[in-house]
């Protein structure tokens, strides 16, 4: 049989793209690569391929290809012994891209010609995505490429058999002969933008990709702050050294026992934790004296006036309540007999923070002083106080399991309600169609290079299924910096309330909500209502962020990677809600609605809770 074989590989096709080693041609070599191609055509015996592309769609920068590509007599009849690869090949600077497709029955293809059953496994499908294809998740860099397809089939008793191959006519495929996406990348130190361009080649006839860098720069350069608020060396001298020894002056002043100063760098307004602390405070009638330092991020300069009163302000005030990360603190040595209070805005215990993250990308340094003067720190539970204590690099016993005081809401019925009308009245399409949230956390180590790949959402996917019962709100996180636009076709079923500032307000009117690794999850757990949880790249996610808990059996919803399967979860009503009960009993020790309450008896007033209290 092999004898055959032979014989008829001998014939030859006189013509189509040759063998080539499966090797990355680096920047180096300056030959064309279809050069190297053609130099290498006598390596092997001339193969006769068939091959044909049966579906390529895009969305956005994502290209999914499908087809089939078989060599003439060479049998594939196993899975294990095939491999069909895209190969992107960059004439002008020398490089190649390899991208491993998978595999899969020709008869999944659903063919009107036939094909015998000797290719079983000639059917492949695959999904490349532009805007992270190269090292690092950057996007495809700047240069025009021809795509090829490859097939390597492994004969047992006889050898392996490769060959590489333009993809055909592709262009029933491009709506008008092209297509066109953006791609864009952030980190702290760099921001670049693309734009990808697909046609076919008509001389080599294949699919030819063109990616145009369109900027590229290091947003530090940008001054990121209005001229007014530039720091010159007197004001970071004075805002760190002097700032300190400010503090210790003060501190010979004697503590004021009814003063309470609630400080927060990420919001200018109360709102949050500290909201409801101190109308707890107000409510009870408590003579306290109230001082506030609000800004609404770290970046925003504190005037030197504002330096030398909160200088004062913590050296004096008996209750210091924080709500997020607060630097000008940390290096302070708290006083005794003072308190200082970290009322941490996410709730339950999911992503790795803070000294947890110890060694990894974003993580801090063993030495560094962040968070470790709290005197006390508040959780939901007293499951996840040891996690919150790792964090926070203090000892366990500070971190107590009051509940979550913005929780107390989702107890509050006439709160809901009175949330749901004003958002009804405000927002009327709300009102006749089921609402889906979307409220994913951003992407990258931080503000500085925080976005969210929107491309991973099929938009007309979504429109096209779901537009007759549902509206799609998007929360995306306010430190994301991703252009990104409604198209106007889909304007009555796609929303954009990323700058709506109370998520938790938008949740009472939720009916699915789509997350990722958000503790959003944690709030909408207390109203038992649906949930999915998007994760396309959970394994990069878990490999650089981690998790305090296995991330698969932790999710109280179902877990998708795609856009079709959120819509079949969503239409079959696949949601797992045979698990939110169990992640309340354990994330919560309080679903009553008083964590306000037991925040003000227990740290402000001292007051211990009893065992028959909780819940």
């Amino acid at each position: 049989m092999f004898s055959r074989l032979k014989r008829k590989l001998k014939r030859g096709l006189g013509s189509g793209a040759p063998v080539v080693n499966d090797r990355i041609i680096n920047k180096e070599d300056s030959r064309d690569s279809m050069s190297i191609m053609n130099a290498m055509a006598g390596e092997e015996l001339n193969l006769i391929p068939r091959r044909k592309v049966t579906q390529l769609y895009w969305n956005g920068p994502i290209m999914k290809i499908k087809g089939y590509y078989y060599l003439e007599d060479i049998p594939i009849r196993d899975e294990d012994l095939v491999k069909k690869r895209i190969l992107l090949y960059d004439n002008k600077n020398g490089n190649k891209f390899i991208i491993s497709l998978q595999d899969i029955p020709v008869q999944d293809l659903q063919l009107d010609e036939e094909i015998d059953d000797f290719y079983a496994w000639a059917g492949f499908e695959g999904v490349i995505n532009f805007a992270t294809i190269d090292e690092g998740n950057r996007p495809l860099p700047d240069s025009e490429y021809k795509v090829y397809i490859e097939i390597e089939v492994h004969v047992l008793g006889d050898k392996q058999y490769r060959k590489v191959f333009t993809l055909g006519n592709i262009t029933p495929f491009l709506d008008k002969g092209f297509h066109s996406s953006k791609m864009e990348y952030f980190t702290a130190t760099r921001e670049m933008k693309f734009n990808l361009l697909a046609t076919y080649d008509q001389p080599v006839k294949t699919l030819k990709i063109i990616s145009s860098k369109l900027k590229d720069f290091d947003p530090r350069q940008m001054n990121l702050d209005a001229d007014e608020n530039r720091r010159g060396p007197f004001y970071r001298v004075f805002s760190s050294t002097g700032f300190r020894l400010l503090y210790k002056m003060y501190c010979r002043f004697p503590i004021k026992e009814n003063r309470v100063l609630f400080a927060s760098d990420s919001r200018e307004e109360l709102s949050g934790n500290i909201q409801f602390v101190y109308e707890e405070m107000l409510n009870r009638g408590l003579e306290l004296d109230y001082h506030f330092m609000l800004k609404k991020g770290v970046g925003e300069k504190k005037t030197f006036k504002e330096i030398k009163s909160l200088a004062y302000e913590l050296a004096t005030s008996k209750f210091i309540i924080l709500d997020d990360f607060y630097p000008m603190v940390y290096p302070l040595k708290i006083r005794e007999g003072a308190e200082l209070i970290q009322l941490w805005h996410a709730v339950g215990a999911f992503k790795t923070f803070g000294f947890s993250r110890i060694g990894r990308p974003g993580g801090p340094s063993p030495t560094s002083k962040n968070h470790r003067n709290y005197t006390k720190a508040i959780v939901s539970s007293k499951h996840i106080a040891k996690y919150y204590a790792e964090g926070f690099g203090i000892e366990e016993n500070k971190v107590i399991p009051t509940g979550i005081p913005r929780t107390d809401i989702f107890f509050d019925e006439n709160y809901k309600e009175e949330v749901q009308n004003r958002l009804y009245e405000e927002f009327p399409y709300l009102r006749d169609k089921k609402v889906i949230t979307f409220a994913p956390t951003f992407r990258g180590n931080g503000q500085q290079s925080a976005h969210y790949p929107m491309e991973v959402l099929n938009l007309d996917k979504l429109y096209n299924e779901l537009k007759d019962e549902y509206v799609f709100l998007f929360k995306i996180h306010p430190f994301v910096k991703n252009d990104f636009n409604i198209p106007y076709q889909y304007k009555d079923f796609f929303y954009d309330f990323s700058s709506y500032r109370e998520i938790n307000d938008l949740l009472f009117i939720t009916d699915i909500l789509i997350t990722d690794y958000s503790s959003v999850c944690f709030e909408f757990a207390l109203l038992n209502k649906p949930m999915i949880f998007f994760a396309f790249d959970v394994e990069e996610y878990v490999q650089k962020r981690d998790f305090y808990f296995d991330y698969t059996s932790f999710i109280p919803g179902s877990l998708v990677r795609s856009t079709g399967e959120i819509i079949q979860n969503i239409k079959e009503e696949e949601f797992k809600m045979e698990k939110i009960k169990p992640f309340i009993e354990y994330f919560f020790d309080h679903y009553d609605g008083k964590s306000s309450k037991r925040v003000v008896d227990q740290l402000i007033l001292g007051e211990i809770e009893e065992e028959s209290s909780v819940r």
